[in-house]
């Protein structure tokens, strides 16, 4: 695995309490504590809102109505900024065999998958104490995945993900926009205790799974996840 993401954005948001998660809720800017503003015309922000992914910068930003309908289609931000998308889907179980997941050769039972729209290549993400841990998975092995599941090779590039979930005898897996999977980043990092974690994380990720619900709209971002997905040092590969 790669070294974890350290970035300003992601230890702000680990560090606050989940009811606080959000842009602004530390002053930073320039605004009442717990006021959200768009990260692009600095308008403040309703509940619910949407997100935007800066393709560039790898940085998932809030964005207002008017921002969110500006780029709402894919050519409208062009390289640049693409609107994650509200769909949540569950999968079958079926798909994805222990056999399978040992193949790809993540060492834990939390983690999730994109596909980079430009390059085609397929990262891992493990939620962890340290922040996000990012590995490349091997184009062989993602291929196995998407022929086992048609909708995985369905999905989005780049603003969604495959997560999954194989700890404490789990079996899920869902197609989710990206910033889901930041904010059950932050949910590991803040609750994580000692070595395993404790018993908090695990109750905390239990509840982060029974909240997803299929299908759009999928309710109030109340806990926005801005961070930086990249991480300060290249990703490793698996």
């Amino acid at each position: 695995m790669s070294a974890p993401i350290t970035t300003p954005r992601l230890r702000r948001l680990a560090h606050r309490p989940a009811r606080l998660r959000a842009p602004g809720a530390d002053g930073a800017e320039g605004g009442p504590p717990g006021r959200q503003r768009c990260d692009l015309c600095s308008e403040p922000l309703p509940e619910p809102h949407r997100h935007l992914l800066d393709v560039r910068a790898g940085a998932v930003d809030c964005a207002c109505r008017a921002c969110s309908l500006l780029f709402d289609r894919k050519e409208a931000g062009g390289a640049h900024y693409r609107l994650l998308p509200l769909r949540r889907t569950r999968l079958d179980e079926d798909g994805f065999d222990d056999a399978l997941w040992a193949s790809l050769g993540v060492p834990v039972g939390l983690a999730f998958f994109t596909r980079d729209g430009e390059g085609g290549e397929v990262t891992a993400g493990c939620p962890s104490p340290l922040g996000l841990l990012r590995s490349t998975v091997e184009a062989e092995r993602w291929r196995a995945v998407e022929a086992a599941d048609p909708a995985v090779a369905a999905m989005a590039d780049d603003v969604e993900a495959l997560l999954v979930n194989r700890t404490d005898g789990a079996r899920e897996r869902w197609i989710v926009p990206l910033d889901d999977c930041y904010r059950l980043a932050a949910v590991v990092r803040t609750h994580w205790k000692g070595l395993g974690g404790g018993p908090d994380v695990r109750r905390h990720v239990g509840d982060f799974f029974r909240g997803l619900s299929p299908g759009p709209p999928h309710g109030p971002h109340t806990g926005p996840p801005h961070t930086d997905p990249t991480p300060t040092d290249p990703p490793s590969t698996t």
